[in-house]
């Protein structure tokens, strides 16, 4: 991308209250773009477990190539408990699109917004703003459809590499500058492993320390998966950015998503060298989909790293002020006492939309 103002967004929204948490989005991302002048071209595509159910492909070659030629991609959620491959897995695109398009950095922020309850009760949980940082094509996920199964005994293999591993930390240091830049203080990037059992893992540190030297102005630690677990809950806010293994990296998110009102306010990114990918880290909700309550503010703020990802790429500076406002809305929004269902109140997905637009002025 070289600066011009129009992008093309491949949308897929998927399944259950994928496509609702779509639809909320892109009505606020229409007059948003409007304010700022900026163009964004949207190409809705066929993918997800119920275009599977109809037609046997779940994800067609024809939505993979445009998904591909896009400058960003948006998806809401995909996947249905009663539909699955003929091997029991689930129906997942999203994880071929991770793999096919090496979107290797998965990025997951949590943090405390205004207005929004957090599970513990120390004052200092309304200052949580870390990022988990997913290493998103290699781990335990190596494996997925390479299995090894039998009547006796079920095998998985982990893979760890060197390339990957140092893209992942230097992504992790310079999203530690980043960071550091725009809230005044040293940036610190705490690798979680288990380096202490696994080889793979003590290797995975060994490449990591070496990167780190590359960035003395950023602090660099390490923490055990398990203790991280722990801290998490004991002191979130001490920590900045955690890159870690693909697995740890999807347990942990969840866990962080937890301690700042729950799955509905996690947004997620999955880059790479030249793609990127913005979604909810929640699911479909098969038990609440039709019912016009799902929470979006997770796709709104996905939304919002999409926009300030392309205007890293150059697409101009309307769509960094564009990211910045879209994210101070949902702030302003909640803090203005905006409650959605899934913390107790009885804004549906609609009326997020219209109060999070009507703070940048959008009726």
């Amino acid at each position: 991308m070289t600066g011009s103002n129009a992008v093309r967004i491949a949308v897929l929204p998927g399944d259950g209250i994928g496509t609702e948490v779509t639809e909320a989005t892109l009505a606020v991302l229409e007059p948003l773009a409007k304010r700022h002048g900026i163009g964004l071209a949207t190409e809705v595509l066929p993918a997800g477990a119920f275009h599977y159910q109809a037609t046997g492909d779940a994800f067609p070659e024809a939505s993979f190539r445009a998904a591909e030629a896009a400058d960003a991609i948006l998806l809401g959620a995909m996947g249905w408990p009663g539909i699955r491959y003929a091997d029991g897995t689930e129906i997942a695109p999203q994880l071929d699109l991770r793999f096919r398009l090496n979107l290797y950095a998965g990025v997951r922020p949590v943090r405390a917004i205004p207005g929004v309850p957090v599970a513990l009760a120390d004052p200092r949980a309304r200052d949580i703003d870390l990022v988990i940082l997913r290493e998103s094509t290699e781990g335990l996920f190596f494996s997925r459809g390479r299995g090894l199964v039998t009547e006796e005994m079920a095998e998985e293999t982990l893979r760890i590499t060197r390339a990957v591993t140092e893209k992942l930390a230097r992504f992790a240091f310079r999203m530690a500058e980043r960071r550091a830049r725009q809230r005044g203080r040293r940036g610190c990037v705490t690798l979680v492993d288990k380096a202490n059992v696994f080889r793979a893992f003590a290797f995975m540190r060994s490449v990591f320390d070496g990167v780190a030297r590359e960035f003395p102005g950023v602090a660099a630690a390490h923490h055990y998966v398990d203790a991280m677990a722990l801290d998490l809950v004991r002191k979130p806010w001490a920590f900045d950015v955690l890159p870690t293994e693909n697995m740890f990296g999807d347990i942990l998110s969840d866990l962080g998503a937890g301690l700042v009102g729950g799955m509905g306010f996690s947004p997620s990114a999955d880059i790479g060298d030249r793609h990127a990918l913005f979604q909810p880290a929640h699911g479909t909700a098969p038990d609440i989909a039709g019912r016009g309550i799902a929470n979006p503010t997770a796709t709104l703020l996905s939304a919002a790293m999409m926009l300030d990802w392309l205007a890293a790429r150059g697409a101009g500076q309307g769509f960094a002020d564009a990211a910045g406002e879209l994210e101070a809305a949902v702030d302003a929004a909640f803090a203005g006492g905006l409650r959605t269902a899934d913390i107790g109140g009885r804004d549906g997905t609609a009326a997020v939309a219209r109060a999070v637009a009507a703070k940048f002025g959008a009726s």
